[in-house]
């Protein structure tokens, strides 16, 4: 590249906010000194210079790079560096002319402002309207990811510039990706959450059986019915229960481009996670509730009693209504606790990385409580269940004879 008389390199996780012009008028070789002694490459300004790659190309396997590829090597090649001036683009012309040229500068912070700095104080080390380049190098923590806005304050800047953007390929104005609009799009606007929900509504209630499956109390069950819930139930549910969410979690993360505008890529990470959770877990209390049944087949011989089929058969509209009452009770309180654990630090207004973190975990810990809670009467009400309604079946088929 020795055609051009100065090159500027940028990492592709830096976005320029101001003019970079300045950066021309360095010398020889310019970069940023990190909160190390150690050059970042993520910005750079150099003279091209076929003297120089070969002497680079002659040491490349003798300097030693303790990243083991250009950042490192650059290190060792410029040794020196920490020691060299800082670059000053505003210095006159007659000092410069009289001055020796520098063979290395360092960058200010306004060319290559570290986001992790950023978070550590909760704030930029200089006057934020003076930044010329901003670098998103907190470790995998890009700009590009959509859960990263969450996160991270100065993720706004990147997604403001990608929201102008204009087209350079059909589909990717403001960002966009056309290959992500066919899949979010398609899912997002046509099938919303309230439609899977609704729809798993009136497949639970025309088979009969609530996936969230109860009884208003133990005590409705048939009093001639010695079966108990089972001791161990109560540890399982809760052992399904996470692993229900952690598996739907993974499946949505699996699924959800990365690339998507935040709020595409958060509904989608919900809109996908609460279906899919609700379809294991419900499985699960349905298997609980067949399970019931079959125990009290069991256990229970056939009763001659209709009495009992006409006080049950009273009971049937009140019990299935606070079966439905109960189970979305717990079902919209876990979805509601799930939306607001992570929401916690916007709800408070909180910018800072380690508090807006402290508060997602107070509120994990606050949605597992209630998780552990729900699945474990869940999963009892949903084996009382069973068993309620064999005894019901029993008592219509003597009613019948």
């Amino acid at each position: 590249m020795t055609n051009y008389k100065k090159v500027v390199y940028l990492d592709a996780d830096t976005i320029v906010v101001k003019s970079i012009e300045d950066l021309f008028k360095c010398e020889k070789f310019c970069a940023n000194l990190k909160h190390s002694e150690r050059l970042n490459s993520g910005v750079m300004v150099v003279e091209p210079s076929e003297a120089v790659f070969n002497d680079m190309m002659s040491k490349v396997n003798t300097l030693p790079s303790y990243t083991g590829g250009d950042q490192g090597f650059l290190n060792s090649y410029y040794s020196d560096f920490p020691n060299a001036h800082v670059f000053d683009p505003n210095i006159p012309q007659e000092v410069l002319k009289v001055r020796p040229v520098p063979e290395m500068e360092r960058l200010s912070t306004l060319y290559n402002a570290d986001v992790g700095l950023y978070m550590l104080a909760n704030k930029w080390m200089v006057d934020e309207s003076e930044l010329r380049v901003i670098h998103y190098k907190l470790g995998p923590l890009k700009p590009w990811d959509w859960w990263t806005f969450w996160l991270l304050k100065p993720v706004d800047v990147w997604q403001n510039v990608g929201e102008r953007l204009e087209e350079t390929l059909p589909g990717t104005g403001g960002g966009k990706n056309p290959n992500d609009e066919l899949l979010t799009g398609g899912f997002l606007f046509r099938t919303s959450l309230c439609n899977h929900i609704r729809h798993l509504y009136f497949i639970i209630r025309s088979s009969g059986t609530v996936a969230y499956s109860g009884v208003s109390s133990s005590s409705n069950i048939n009093v001639n019915n010695p079966t108990k819930v089972p001791v161990y139930l109560g540890g399982i549910s809760v052992f399904v229960c996470f692993m229900a969410a952690v598996v739907s979690l993974g499946i949505s993360i699996t699924i959800v481009p990365q690339q998507v505008m935040p709020w595409t890529g958060l509904f989608l990470m919900y809109e996908w996670t609460f279906t899919i959770f609700f379809l294991l877990f419900g499985a699960f209390l349905h298997l609980i509730y067949q399970q019931g049944r079959r125990i009290v087949t069991q256990l229970t011989p056939v009763s001659a009693d209709t009495d009992l089929f006409n006080s049950d058969s009273k009971k049937d509209h009140r019990q299935a209504s606070s079966c439905d009452i109960v189970s979305w009770y717990y079902g919209l309180g876990m979805a509601f606790l799930a939306i607001v654990a992570p929401s916690l630090p916007c709800i408070f207004g909180i910018t800072t990385l380690f508090l807006r973190l402290g508060l997602m975990v107070v509120g994990g810990i606050i949605l597992a409580s209630f998780m552990t809670y729900a699945s474990e009467h869940l999963a009892s009400r949903s084996f009382l269940k069973g068993c309620e309604d064999r005894d019901t079946t029993q008592s219509r088929e003597c009613f019948l004879c």
